[in-house]
């Protein structure tokens, strides 16, 4: 047995060897007797344009400065602010726009409202529940709507409200 499965390996590769190459040959000839084909020349690089600044009596913008007269000062009122010791929703994982309302629900005289979200799972909400990125939370429930109240950033440290809502059957936050 151990002298069979070389010889039987060595049958089947004699089997395949031929000694007539005549149609690689002429493959191979054919190949070289083909006019090349023509390179593309090396694009030309436009020159870019010079830019001197001259900074005249302008500060330097990469040298710190102790004066903040033009530096925004943070917003310290009173304001809307998000509870940062609130627990997160799970609704509040996604955008408003990629939320879905699909319907309403009328369960022991409290009005629910039925959210899809991108990943096609169905939430139960209610009037005080949050959803979307901006701390958006759910001041009322409608038979077509459902009215949120988003706190958005205004760019000096504090918060905006500002008004949302979803919309039965639309991704669409208004």
């Amino acid at each position: 047995m151990r002298y069979l499965i070389p010889a039987l390996m060595l049958l089947l590769l004699a089997g395949c060897a031929s000694q007539d190459m005549s149609d690689l040959r002429r493959y191979v000839e054919e190949v070289k007797s083909r006019p090349p084909t023509p390179i593309e020349p090396i694009p030309q690089i436009k020159q870019a344009e010079t830019y001197l600044y001259v900074g005249g009596n302008r500060r330097d913008p990469f040298v710190p400065t102790e004066d903040t007269s033009d530096v925004m000062v943070a917003d310290t009122g009173t304001g809307p602010r998000p509870d940062p010791n609130r627990r997160k929703e799970e609704l509040e994982s996604y955008p408003l726009d990629a939320l879905k309302m699909v319907g309403t629900l009328d369960q022991n005289k409290e009005v629910w409202a039925l959210v899809q979200s991108p990943d096609g799972t169905i939430h139960r909400v209610k009037t005080g529940n949050y959803l979307g990125q901006n701390d958006g939370k759910i001041v009322s429930i409608e038979e077509e709507k459902i009215n949120v109240v988003e706190l958005i950033p205004n760019g000096s440290g504090g918060y905006l409200e500002r008004q949302a809502s979803l919309t039965l059957g639309e991704r669409d936050s208004s």
